[in-house]
């Protein structure tokens, strides 16, 4: 373990400091942001294409060695690298696993005769869901349910829409990540606006089909094609929605008043005053504190905004969401996320916390927002927001008050270093530093399991090839995203291995990590995954945590079921770390 370990926290934090441009200009971000803004993936090992593809990354298998397999929480400190060297995206950047030992030559196929089989593991699932559970997938399949980023098609209410009734096709980054695609996608479901999907990568991350180029030569996201017309810009295409779909035709408006257009342009501007702000701070050093000055003195512009309408339910315009609040939405959510990890500053927090009252009506306003469907759906956790900006802002800069809460969201330390962020039990909001999701298992574990587990089911052979790319061969050609790799190549010696891995896990999301008969099965899979060799080990470690990296939200599954399996990920790790 000591080359693997020496690998993953050797490598500097490239994508955290580094800068592309000399100089910076807001206006320069904002058109790479319009053109690339995404994903660091073409697609995801969740979904249900045949191929998996790559997501996003962060703690290694290194930097677990805790032992949690008889109920201890006790830490071992001299295996948890420091910040110092401690690097999520180390392992990819000096290299995948191959390059320190070589590709795994002991294939375990038939070695894991008491782990239950996915048939099993899916029986057991569906004996605990609930009725609305067990109609996710056939739902998603006709386009109905409720608002998923699985959707290709979006039919909203079936007693009012067929798929003939389809007048939007909906071009957005495969991943989930785009701002832009964001306000667009926010937009079309609080309409209730039927649509059609279909998923561009981001030049950071992979290549875009012809067809697109040809539609959008500049190959800029979002696009929509609407009553066969194609708009290219996320503002053009907000702009034709309303409009082409009325309230007079039972359609949701969001637009706002006659005689609240003074208000909409003055917010409109502050918008792109605030964006400046967080865009110049976040990429630039601050040794005099001035840009963290000009941020927080726009910051509060925006929360006198929001006071001016106190008496109602906390959107910009008072009592309703409109085009406003979908504006400002997809940057205040990566503000949050971004100024937390790189800044130590602190503008979000969950209900129950003190300090919230620093931005009052900025919190009324991101729960306002939380109420709503449509940003339920597209909203991203802080993890996925931290490592989707650099690859596409050429460099986020890092500041030493972010880092002790740069080591939470990566899964490192929890804010009080008593151990990872990422290990069982879970801390309730991460300890204070990302509200909890209770709209959907924020604040019921079991709802969460159930869906980490759905979404392994689904498509368990391809996340199994997926994750056993941990250690496999680097692709060619590779892309500006240290995190996203659609050309590598897994390793086939070690999937029998991930694969009992992967099926143990499931089985302690569904019946508790901590009961014994589970503990059992994880020491015989690790005891068998042993005697494979150390080079085995190895390689197995390597993938499990290559999969636990990449666990991308929304794309592949909300917040709590997300923490729910890296969480477990890391239990099983640890037993195989420990064996």
């Amino acid at each position: 373990m000591s080359k693997i370990r020496f690998q993953i926290t050797r490598s500097a934090r490239l994508f955290r400091s580094r800068r592309t441009h000399d100089t910076y200009s807001p206006f320069l971000v904002l058109s790479i942001l319009a053109v690339s803004s995404g994903p660091l993936l073409s697609a995801s090992a969740f979904g249900t294409g045949s191929s998996p593809p790559p997501p996003p990354s962060s703690a290694s298998a290194s930097s677990l060695s805790r032992n949690r397999r008889n109920g201890r929480t006790e830490d071992s400190s001299t295996a948890l690298p420091s910040k110092k060297k401690f690097d999520p995206l180390g392992s990819l950047l000096g290299g995948l696993v191959p390059s320190m030992k070589g590709s795994s030559t002991v294939d375990q196929t038939g070695k894991f005769p008491g782990v239950p089989e996915w048939s099993s593991l899916r029986e057991r699932l569906e004996s605990v869901q609930t009725p609305s559970e067990k109609q996710f997938r056939p739902s998603l399949s006709k386009g109905l349910g409720a608002a998923s980023p699985l959707h290709d098609l979006r039919l909203i209410d079936e007693a009012k829409f067929s798929e003939q009734d389809v007048r939007v096709v909906f071009y957005r980054d495969s991943a989930s990540w785009c701002p832009y695609c964001q306000k667009v996608w926010m937009m079309l479901e609080e309409k209730g606006i039927p649509y059609k999907v279909e998923r561009i990568n981001m030049r950071c991350y992979g290549d875009k089909p012809r067809s697109f180029s040809r539609l959008q030569p500049s190959g800029a996201i979002p696009v929509a094609t609407i009553d066969g017309v194609t708009y290219r810009q996320s503002n053009d295409i907000m702009e034709v929605l309303e409009k082409s779909f009325p309230s007079s035709e039972g359609y949701k408006s969001v637009a706002w008043k006659d005689s609240e257009q003074d208000d909409a342009r003055r917010l409109l501007a502050l918008e792109r005053k605030i964006f400046s702000a967080w865009m110049y701070w976040l990429t630039g050093g601050d040794r005099g504190g001035r840009m963290r000055g000009q941020f927080v003195q726009t910051l509060e512009e925006v929360e006198f905004e929001l006071n001016r309408n106190r008496d109602g339910k906390g959107f910009f315009m008072g009592d309703r969401v409109t085009i406003v609040d979908f504006m400002y939405a997809s940057f205040l959510e990566r503000m949050a996320a971004s100024l937390l990890y790189y800044k130590g500053f602190q503008m979000r927090h969950s209900k129950d916390a003190e300090s919230r009252s620093s931005f009052p009506a900025l919190n009324r306003w991101f729960d306002a927002m939380e109420t709503l469907p449509s940003y339920q759906v597209t909203k991203s956790d802080y993890y996925t927001h931290c490592w989707d900006l650099p690859p596409q802002l050429g460099g986020c800069v890092s500041e030493p008050d972010g880092k002790p809460f740069a080591k939470v969201i990566d899964g490192e330390r929890t804010l009080d270093g008593s151990g990872s962020s990422w290990a069982l039990p879970l801390q309730r909001h991460s300890g204070g530093i990302e509200p909890d999701w209770d709209w959907c298992g924020g604040d019921d574990e079991n709802m969460a399991k159930r869906e980490a587990v759905e979404r392994l089911l689904a498509n368990s052979q391809n996340i199994v090839k997926f994750a056993s790319r941990g250690s496999g061969k680097q692709g060619i050609p590779g892309f500006m995203a240290p995190l996203s790799d659609p050309n590598a190549t897994s390793d086939d010696a070690v999937q029998a291995s991930v694969d009992a891995v992967l099926r143990t896990v499931c089985l302690a999301l569904l019946e508790g990590y901590d009961a014994d008969s589970t503990k059992d099965k994880m020491v015989e899979v690790a005891e068998t995954v042993s005697q494979g060799g150390r080079g085995h080990v190895d390689g197995v470690l390597a993938s499990v945590a290559y999969l636990r990296d990449r666990v991308g939200v929304p794309r592949d599954m909300q917040l709590p079921a997300a923490r729910q399996l890296r969480a477990h990920l890391n239990w099983a790790l640890e037993f195989i770390l420990d064996d």
